[in-house]
């Protein structure tokens, strides 16, 4: 089955239904253990951002992500990329992780 895919500012109805859903399926898979609220003024959907991130000729991608998310980080991890420790305002969130990917 083919796909077709979109760039989009974030505006767009279907983005932020599609956002909204994976926020829904995000609570489910953590049983609300952590207290996303503090996350949402950093969470962002990552679709596609490799090739994108190839186009416009970056070195490096760096996600943040969290252990209660298995699934999520052995995917990442299968994508290439490599655990780092956290910094910035996720420095002080130990539920948080981040990785790293060169490209």
């Amino acid at each position: 089955m083919a796909m077709d895919y979109v760039r989009t500012d974030g505006k767009s109805e279907d983005f932020i239904e599609n956002c909204r859903l994976l926020d829904v399926d995000l609570d489910r898979r953590v049983s609300k253990q952590i207290k996303r609220e503090k996350y949402e003024k950093f969470n962002r959907l990552v679709a596609l951002l490799i090739e994108r991130a190839v186009e416009l000729g970056y070195r490096r991608m760096i996600l943040e992500t969290g252990e209660l998310l298995a699934e999520s980080c052995a995917v990442y991890k299968k994508l290439g990329f490599e655990i780092i420790p956290n910094y910035g305002p996720y420095a002080d969130m130990p539920e948080s992780g981040f990785m790293l990917r060169g490209i």
